[in-house]
């Protein structure tokens, strides 16, 4: 393990262990992540229902048809220690155009004005950070990428807006994400991503997969419009 912490296996149902590899929020720990799972789908594949990554952790569900915790556990323990070698690929770097403005990013404005910086400012600091998909959730293809620069880290909005257009490219604390449908929320929007997020009839369903690394390329409104983006009206 590359950090300090002691990894903990716990039961989270009849067909499921949890295992949390970090306490932190750190690319080392989700890298972690990423190698346990692979090395469990290499080796044991064919008795795994699910792998759900997270931040720090990594929900396992199994076949109870096929085997139990206990067995699982020693799987994982194997995984860990090494003894199950397994090949991890290199992360996919994926780009995805942004554009950055005050009519497509409603909190722009104010967000520089409080990091005592110019839009521009926030913009090439937003977009010249390299992230790391860290978990998937709320909802289908919402990519937690972390971490935003600590200079433009902003708090959630005090009042959630009830409808965020879909493709808005958002900061909450020193988080950044891309709403990938039309949905309530309370994050600081600064631009419009047009890339579909999510789409049920592709394979795979998502661009971006837990462990990728995110760019955010500053692209102009017309290149915006070109790309199939649409300009909603914003909730205040």
């Amino acid at each position: 393990m590359s950090n300090s912490f002691t990894p903990r296996i716990e039961i989270a149902g009849a067909d499921a262990l949890i295992v949390y590899l970090g306490a932190e929020t750190r690319a080392e720990i989700s890298a972690e992540v990423q190698k346990l799972a692979q090395g469990l789908q290499n080796h044991i594949g064919q008795e795994l229902v699910d792998l759900v990554p997270s931040y720090a952790s990594l929900l396992i569900i199994f076949n109870p048809l096929q085997c139990d915790h206990l067995w699982l556990r020693q799987q994982i323990r194997q995984c860990l220690s090494g003894e199950q070698s397994h090949h991890q690929g290199e992360s996919r770097l994926v780009e995805l155009p942004s554009y950055y403005s005050r009519e497509s990013g409603p909190d722009l404005s104010l967000l520089a004005q409080n990091a005592g910086l110019s839009e521009e400012e926030v913009v090439a600091l937003h977009s010249g950070e390299e992230y790391r998909v860290y978990a998937i959730g709320f909802a289908p293809g919402f990519a937690y990428l972390g971490q935003v620069d600590q200079k433009i880290a902003a708090p959630r909005l005090a009042t959630p807006r009830k409808k965020v257009p879909k493709g808005a490219v958002a900061i909450a604390d020193r988080q950044t994400a891309v709403y990938p449908a039309v949905s309530p929320g309370g994050w600081n929007l600064i631009g419009l991503c047009p890339s579909p997020m999510f789409d049920p009839q592709q394979e795979p369903h998502m661009p971006v997969a837990v462990g990728d690394r995110i760019r955010f390329r500053p692209i102009s409104r017309e290149e915006f419009l070109d790309l199939g983006g649409e300009l909603p009206e914003f909730e205040v």
